[in-house]
């Protein structure tokens, strides 16, 4: 009897959510073998979030020993509401996410949305900071049951555990929603404007909790608070501290307002997870194209960089230009300089408790009061931050870094050609931040002081970031999520972004040193001297960080070269 070749060899199995689980597992277990560096980084990043978490948990659990129920729901309401705000920013802003199973490896499997989006999520609670946030949430609990009872410690558990997926369904959802709308060049200025919206919010946040810590009115807080608790960032961290304060009412109705917002996030990922895995976006209709203009090396060439010559340099110029204008990933470090550098410098020189008390006349007293001193303060960090996007430039390449291997391409070429590429985008927002900047402060006279800071900080920036580029670089996931990064990725990511900001803020110290010893004299000098101190420093760091790039092109790309 004939057995056709399509029939099943037995009954299906049915995928469940441990089988994700365990298969992260395993490839975590596979990446660190051999990879002595992967397992320190891991090692480093268990250490640090347990550190944070036991300062964490001591902090909450702290108004439940000391017995004030007040001081229990700010701690729950504002500690809990800045920890989802963490999750929703810090994964766009620095660290990325864990995607160690990358969605776009199941396309092909006849799985189900709704298995594939559990099994995910599922995944992605193994992971240290969801066991650091747990730990530290966790004093909540105890702060529950010493108010409340077991019940009222029951309850807050339970809140802490829909808090917890809270915070990772927030962080999915969002990247890979920005991932899916970046792809698309047609919507990146809508993304540019969500992510500065959401920024933007944690600006009056901020003014509001420093002002009224500062007046200590604890009644305004206390009010904040409890309206804080009623939105999905404080509802899951206050139901048990409700219930220990006999309001039994609210405790149910605070954890189904977190069910329903862990659910509408859910389904916002699984919407956009399907893009995720294709790894494409509508294309739209296309332009009528009367026809190229100028030969074909000439068409390679965007309009930005028309004036570079047509060698080595230039090619790799007009290469870079198009890469940071189409690469998903690069582009979305582009509206992080963008939106931080508009917000930073506001808040150093304009944010504060009077600004808050006084309202529209304290606007021009703290404008008045801003010293340049603090103005420059303000524009190292928004230059230095500026510049950390290129400590890690040889990873957006990955494996197509070995054509430039092949070709033989000279170090300081190399690093001269990628640092003149980002500055053509870079250097026009620093100076939007400028321009903007002295309007609001009501001083156009500190321009040149703003400008040449912001300059200066910006070149050293990028002599510090090519040669942490070259030394410390790392292997990003191959994967159509911008802010993905491999396990462990994480934590090098951010020691090397806080050791190459920490070396550029120093290395443009001097200009903070020259502003307050030269007083009026430095409004007129700030500028040139900073626009000579900058391109000094890039030129010599391409110089240096080129000569140890010809000595390890080979090791560079190996260590680029994500592992399959």
């Amino acid at each position: 009897m004939a057995v056709p070749v399509t029939a099943p060899a037995g009954p299906a199995r049915r995928v469940s959510a441990r089988h994700f689980v365990r298969l992260k597992l395993r490839v975590l277990a596979n990446n660190f073998r051999g990879q002595g560096w992967r397992i320190a980084l891991f090692v480093v990043g268990v250490l640090v979030g347990l550190w944070f978490a036991t300062g964490g948990f001591f902090a909450l659990a702290a108004p439940g020993l000391a017995g004030e129920p007040r001081f229990a729901l700010l701690a729950a309401a504002f500690g809990g509401g800045l920890l989802v705000l963490g999750w929703l920013l810090l994964p766009l802003v620095f660290f990325g996410v864990d995607e160690t199973l990358d969605p776009a490896r199941f396309a092909l499997l006849p799985l189900s949305r709704r298995t594939l989006v559990t099994g995910l999520f599922a995944a992605a609670l193994v992971s240290v900071p969801v066991l650091a946030t747990l730990l530290a949430m966790s004093g909540l609990v105890v702060t529950a049951g010493l108010l409340g009872g077991w019940s009222a410690a029951l309850v807050e558990l339970l809140g802490v555990v829909t808090g917890l997926l809270l915070c990772v369904a927030t962080a999915r959802a969002v990247t890979s929603a920005f991932a899916t709308m970046l792809r698309s060049r047609r919507v990146r200025d809508l993304a540019a404007v969500l992510l500065a919206v959401v920024a933007a919010l944690l600006g009056p946040l901020q003014i509001v909790v420093l002002a009224a810590v500062r007046q200590a009115d604890w009644d305004r807080l206390t009010g904040v608070a409890r309206v804080l608790g009623w939105t999905p960032l404080g509802a899951p961290w206050t139901a048990g501290i409700d219930l220990a304060e006999g309001r039994v009412w609210a405790a149910p109705v605070k954890l189904l307002i977190t069910a329903a917002t862990i659910g509408a996030l859910l389904l916002w990922w699984s919407r956009s997870l399907e893009t995720a895995m294709v790894g494409a976006s509508s294309a739209g209709p296309t332009r009528d194209r009367r026809g190229p203009v100028g030969g074909a090396v000439a068409q390679l060439f965007p309009r930005a960089v028309g004036w570079a010559r047509r060698d080595r340099f230039g090619a790799l110029v007009a290469r870079e230009c198009r890469y940071w204008w189409r690469d998903a990933r690069r582009r979305a470090n582009l509206i992080t300089i963008a939106v931080v550098g508009i917000f930073v410098p506001l808040m150093v020189n304009l944010g504060g408790p009077e600004f808050v008390s006084e309202g529209d006349a304290a606007f021009g007293e703290a404008a008045a009061n801003t010293s340049p001193v603090l103005v420059s303060l303000s524009m190292i960090f928004v230059g230095v931050l500026a510049s950390t996007t290129l400590a890690n430039q040889f990873g957006f390449d990955g494996s197509a870094y070995a054509a430039n291997v092949v070709a033989g391409v000279p170090g300081r070429l190399e690093l001269r050609a990628r640092m003149t590429a980002f500055a053509l985008y870079v250097v026009p927002m620093l100076a939007v931040v400028a321009v903007v900047l002295a309007v609001l402060l009501g001083h156009p006279g500190w321009l040149g002081v703003m400008a040449g800071t912001l300059l200066a900080a910006y070149g050293a920036g990028l002599a510090i970031n090519g040669l942490v580029s070259v030394l410390g670089a790392y292997s990003l996931p191959e994967t159509s999520n911008p802010f993905a990064m491999n396990s462990g990725a994480g934590v090098a990511k951010g020691f090397l972004t806080l050791l190459s900001m920490f070396a550029s803020a120093v290395a443009a110290a001097p200009l903070v040193v020259a502003a307050a010893l030269l007083g009026d004299l430095w409004l007129w000098l700030a500028l040139p001297v900073g626009l000579a101190y900058g391109s000094g420093a890039a030129l010599l760091g391409s110089y240096l960080a080129g000569e140890v790039l010809d000595r390890r092109q080979p090791e560079l790309l190996a260590a680029v070269t994500p592992r399959r």
